[in-house]
């Protein structure tokens, strides 16, 4: 058995539905207020860490097998991920991404596609840059740079108390 419909609250794909609900443009003290309870996290810091990140996981596969194939293999799988996304970030932070939200809707997935495009072909040439290759290291350097995209969903600043 389904539940009765509520008359008395407005159905967001009725016509005329956004007229009945109120709009209240922020003020600047609670436009300034919503900024510190959602600080923004610059793709750049992000790139900055995956590099960090990268690093130290071809360093420790160094140190753990010795051997400076599985370190140039493991770097080179952090920079399938780094190189990329800092192509990506930089032509999103450019001024053209930001004109209209059609524009920067547009410009995200180019740069999107352009991110993917660059990675496969990376990957397609890694036996032949990195000689010998270890995909076992490159792999591991690639899938950890990824995550630190989902450290930083929950890294943020900390919160100022006033």
């Amino acid at each position: 058995m389904s539940a009765p419909l509520r008359r008395d609250i407005p159905d967001a794909w009725d016509e005329g539905a956004d007229e009945d609900l109120p709009f209240k443009p922020l003020s600047a003290e609670e436009a300034k207020a919503w900024r510190a309870d959602n600080p923004q996290l610059s793709p750049w810091r992000v790139i900055a860490v995956q590099a960090a990140v990268g690093l130290v996981v071809a360093l420790l596969a160094r140190l753990v097998t010795g051997e400076m194939v599985v370190f140039w293999s493991a770097l080179y799988g952090a920079g399938v991920v780094v190189l990329p996304g800092a192509l990506m970030a930089r032509g999103m932070t450019s001024r053209l991404s930001s004109l209209s939200p059609g524009t920067g809707a547009v410009s995200f997935m180019l740069w999107e596609f352009l991110k993917i495009g660059v990675s496969v072909v990376l990957l397609m040439l890694a036996y032949r840059i990195v000689v010998p290759l270890s995909w076992p290291a490159l792999l591991v350097g690639l899938v950890v740079c990824t995550k630190v995209y989902w450290v930083a969903l929950w890294w943020r600043r900390p919160k100022k108390n006033s």
